[in-house]
């Protein structure tokens, strides 16, 4: 029974675990604020792109991303022993040449080591050692290269990146260009300048082009200040503070040699070194030598421990004093209190704005999309009143042809009638009546005038001799043959009137692409899809619908066509026999009561009334002359049905639209909650 229990228990919790919705936890900060957008935008509803992931994990690595400082100023200010200064060793090459022609990434890593990045895209790593070598503008192959970044293992670095540039006065234009872009993306800007060169007009003039728009994350640091007394120090610093007060928050004199030399000398540093170097042999000799125990560090251990100790009982006071002289705690204690700030500030307001300005970019691509169902919603719009003109003119043409073939018919039976009417002869006949005398009963016989109908010379007039009612027959056939057809063709022509113009609508769409990278792949790909398969999403019903009238109109005509062809020399036959058996029943009730009856004489329309009767002149009339006859059935229905297919197709255009202005309603809540 327990057994069971815990089987059950291990069921519940494993059903939990796959079908209970987590609550995802997002970090505090604009780290977890991004990711909290990144799972809107990644919604899958929105079948977004390898672009906009890619982007968005970009947002996340900047947010993560320590701050960037710019170190910048004019060549040969002591840019590189400056940033050595602030790293706390001999990094970057120093020379009286200006060497940077490269901006340097200075950032944190693991260990020390150079990546070199080329134009190309290409990558390499070399030894942090052999920076020189790829820093030199001296050097012509050095043309390829895009940029380089250091890596140091350095507590500075974990939350300051700095960027190391070319310069403002650099022969080379791109180098400038360079810098320029580095100004405006960067949290903060040092500028470095000579202190015995400070405030020069050609300075003020750099600083006029290129730092106006800067102040608020800008720090002038005067280098070599231990050339100059206190007296000029102050002096000098008061005069800079008061020219440049546009383009610099804060003026800072420093010793760039100085704070090199006391902070390589500092115990942290010295201990971070040490720290570094047996890390470095640890992983070495571990690599190199196969040991079960790790008896191999003992001495190298030991030694270690020597050194930090030796370290930490110097007496650091020239050093530290050394170092308060330099004044470069002043430039750290700005990067940390003033420029820190408002670069983690700029940074959120920057991400933020790319972060909608996404958003905008999916939108105006969502409103691309419901702009091409719009058109076509438009385009079977603008069709309604063409189509039913259409079907209008279908009915109001053909109308009056039929209207000719009817004529033609009556005008066969009128003659057929005229032809029989014509040929109904007299002829003597005689009766015999009973009558009563002197002499007894006697029978009297009478001669009167009775009639026949001629109907071979009918015939042979009607039919043999020249066909005349033949060539009649088969010209009304051929006539309505002609209505037929060309209803037909009519009745394609209403769905080619809707289909031209979808076709025009397609043409554009079946190979519409997304303007920006960022935005779906497959919701565009589902667009061209929709705009290529037209025909079936659209198109197909209205088709089917005008072929199944066509159809229902040529059964009706193929019914007509059936009656025209019955025969008529038949037809003649059997009214011509109706007339003779009227005339013969007429004769006999004359024989019997003659102060009754008379013997019948068939008039002319008598005859033509009987001819449309066994014809079947009523649907005939009914199927031409009517003004609700059967071309304006089909047409009648075939208007209704079209305007209730369109409004339906309509509904589903709209319905698809309806889905992207779903989405875009989404993502115009997501921007409004960033």
């Amino acid at each position: 029974m327990s057994a069971n229990l815990n089987i059950l228990k291990s069921f519940v919790n494993e059903y939990k675990e796959t079908y209970t919705i987590q609550e995802v936890v997002y970090e505090e900060g604009l780290v977890g604020d991004i990711k909290k957008i990144q799972a809107k935008l990644l919604d899958e509803k929105f079948l977004p792109s390898n672009q906009l992931i890619s982007i968005l994990n970009k947002q996340i690595r900047r947010a993560r991303y320590p701050m960037e400082v710019a170190i910048t100023g004019q060549f040969s200010a002591g840019k590189s022993t400056f940033l050595n200064a602030l790293l706390s060793r001999n990094i970057l090459p120093t020379g009286i040449t200006p060497v940077t022609s490269k901006v340097n990434f200075i950032n944190y890593g693991e260990e020390y080591k150079l990546k070199i990045t080329y134009y190309s895209g290409a990558q390499e790593f070399a030894p942090i050692e052999s920076i020189a070598d790829f820093t030199d503008q001296r050097q012509h192959e050095m043309k390829d290269i895009k940029y380089l970044t250091l890596y140091a293992p350095m507590d500075i670095l974990k939350d300051i990146s700095f960027v190391d540039t070319p310069g403002l006065n650099s022969q080379s234009q791109s180098d400038t260009d360079t810098t320029k872009k580095v100004l405006r993306d960067v949290g903060g800007i040092i500028w470095l300048t000579l202190i015995d060169n400070a405030g020069k007009l050609s300075e003020a003039e750099v600083l006029e082009e290129y730092m106006q728009h800067f102040k608020n994350k800008s720090l002038c640091v005067l280098n070599q200040k231990d050339k100059l007394t206190a007296e000029q120090v102050e002096t000098t610093t008061k005069y800079v503070s008061e020219k440049f007060s546009k383009f610099f928050a804060k003026v800072v004199p420093i010793s760039a040699r100085m704070a090199l030399e006391s902070r390589a000398l500092q115990k942290d540093v010295l201990i971070q070194d040490e720290y570094t170097k047996i890390v470095t042999q640890f992983k070495k000799d571990l690599l190199e030598k196969n040991v079960d125990d790790l008896d191999f560090f003992e001495n190298s251990f030991k030694d270690y421990k020597n050194k930090i100790h030796s370290i930490q009982d110097a007496d650091a006071t020239t050093n530290t004093k050394l170092l308060e002289e330099s004044n470069i705690q002043e430039v750290l204690d700005f990067i940390q209190n003033t420029i820190r700030p408002q670069a983690a500030e700029a940074k959120e307001f920057a991400i933020k704005k790319d972060l909608r300005g996404i958003c905008d970019i999916l939108i105006k691509e969502y409103e691309t999309i419901t702009k091409i169902y719009d058109a076509l919603i438009e385009v079977l719009r603008g069709c309604e009143n063409s189509v039913l003109e259409h079907f209008e003119n279908i009915h109001k043409k053909y109308s009056k042809e039929l209207f000719n073939i009817y004529n033609s018919l009556e005008s066969i039976m009128e003659k057929i009638a005229h032809e029989t009417y014509k040929n109904i002869k007299k002829k003597k006949a005689f009766r015999f009546e009973e009558s009563k005398g002197f002499l007894g009963e006697k029978i009297e016989k009478f001669q009167y005038e009775t009639f026949w109908i001629d109907s071979d010379a009918v015939y042979k007039s009607l039919f043999y001799d020249d066909q005349t009612i033949d060539k009649m027959f088969k010209r009304s056939i051929k006539l309505l043959k002609n209505v037929e057809l060309n209803s037909d063709e009519a009745f394609r022509d209403a769905y080619n009137i809707i289909k031209n113009e979808v076709a025009k609508w397609q043409e554009p769409y079946e190979l519409i692409r997304k303007h920006r990278e960022i935005a779906s792949d497959l919701e565009f790909s589902n667009t061209r899809h929709f705009a290529a398969k037209v025909y079936e999403n659209v198109l197909k019903t209205y088709h089917t619908a005008i072929l199944e009238n066509i159809s229902a109109l040529r059964k009706k005509f193929a019914y007509f066509n059936g009656a025209l062809s019955y025969s008529y020399i038949q037809t003649t036959q059997a009214t011509i026999a109706h007339f003779e058996q009227q005339i013969f029943e007429s004769e006999e009730l004359y024989k019997k009561e003659p102060s009754r009856f008379s013997v019948s004489h068939p008039r002319e329309d008598e005859i033509v009334a009987k001819l449309k009767a066994n014809f079947g002149f009523e649907k005939i009339e009914d199927f031409l002359m009517s003004k609700r006859n059967y071309l304006f059935k089909i047409v009648k229905y075939s208007k209704e049905q079209y305007l209730e297919i369109n409004e339906d197709r309509i509904n589903f255009v709209t319905s698809r639209k309806e889905q992207y202005l779903e989405k875009i309603k989404d993502l115009e809540k997501i921007k409004e909650e960033i």
